[in-house]
């Protein structure tokens, strides 16, 4: 079992050329150090140091052996620095953007206790369907749903396992039946969400294995995704939503899911930084709080409940 000090040891001595100037460093004798190095050696099963009487040199496997060496003692530098910081109390502003349906429906609450949990940080929320760019606006951290392509930014995953699904309320099944195929989608009335202009009236399945895309229409469209799903709640359409956005209705009977054994998109919730080196402890606490606190309030496995009419399901 290699011991830390010694590990230590070889790194100074490698950095100091002397056994010597190791050992006063930390107030030990030199034949302390030397007996930690040879140690050392007897563990690795190599021979680190060339040692004469008047010089102290790296072997090629010493050589070879040093940054894996440097590296473990700076991982476990960093790994005690960052469990030293969260057992403290976190402080400061933390500046935190989300899509607005998610962040009032969903996130709220979690924030809320989060900032009780840790009351010298003050939150600063900011929830927009307007994708917030981590890199120029004010935000040190933003919710995301997607997949993360940019290899500029950096996800922690949240919720890896969101789908988006298809739901509508139960007065408007009443009056207009559930579909009972993807395609059948086309002759009903389907709440579309805009975004920069842009209409999504093209909604993408997963079906027997394939991919499946289907164009929608309706006579209700918003740039605002939480009156999307209002308008569902309404009895105004079909709307195609991400299950965490929708998972109380559905919980409640407000909103019943359709299309019974069709995939919807995948769409991963993530926690967005621009750099590793924002991770502040505040940022990787808010992380683990979201993740357990979703995984235990909206389980993706949820077993589902077939409602009235067939294809229609509860989650």
């Amino acid at each position: 079992m290699i011991r830390i000090d010694d590990l230590a040891l070889f790194v100074r001595s490698a950095a100091l050329g002397s056994f010597s100037a190791a050992a006063r460093e930390i107030n030990l004798l030199p034949g302390q150090v030397s007996a930690a190095i040879q140690r050392l050696e007897r563990d690795l099963g190599i021979r680190l140091f060339a040692r004469s009487t008047r010089s102290l040199r790296l072997t090629a496997d010493g050589e070879q052996y040093l940054p894996y060496a440097q590296g473990a003692l700076e991982s476990l530098r960093e790994g005690h620095e960052r469990v030293h910081a969260e057992t403290t109390s976190i402080k400061g502003v933390l500046q935190i953007a989300a899509p607005s349906d998610l962040g009032r429906n969903v996130l709220l609450p979690m924030l809320t206790a989060f900032r009780r949990a840790h009351p010298q940080l003050t939150l600063r929320l900011s929830f927009s369907d307007q994708v917030a760019d981590v890199f120029r606006d004010p935000v040190d951290v933003a919710l995301r749903y997607g997949n993360m392509e940019d290899s500029s930014y950096v996800a922690m995953p949240v919720d890896p396992g969101n789908r988006r699904v298809v739901v509508a309320a139960p007065s408007y099944l009443a009056a207009h039946g559930a579909p009972e195929s993807i395609d059948a989608l086309t002759s009903h009335a389907c709440l579309r969400f805009m975004l920069h202009g842009r209409v999504y009236d093209k909604w993408t399945f997963q079906e027997d294995g394939k991919r499946r895309v289907v164009a929608v229409s309706g006579p209700l469209v918003s740039d605002d995704a939480d009156i999307v799903r209002r308008w569902a709640v309404a009895g105004e359409g079909i709307a195609y939503k991400s299950r965490l956005d929708v998972a109380e209705d559905l919980a409640t009977g407000r909103l019943v899911a359709l299309l019974d054994g069709v995939g919807g998109d995948a769409i991963p919730l993530n926690l967005v930084c621009p750099h590793r080196k924002q991770f502040s402890p505040a940022i990787r606490l808010l992380h683990t709080w979201l993740q357990e606190h979703v995984a235990r309030h909206f389980p993706a496995a949820a077993a589902p409940k077939r409602a009235a009419g067939g294809r229609a399901r509860k989650v």
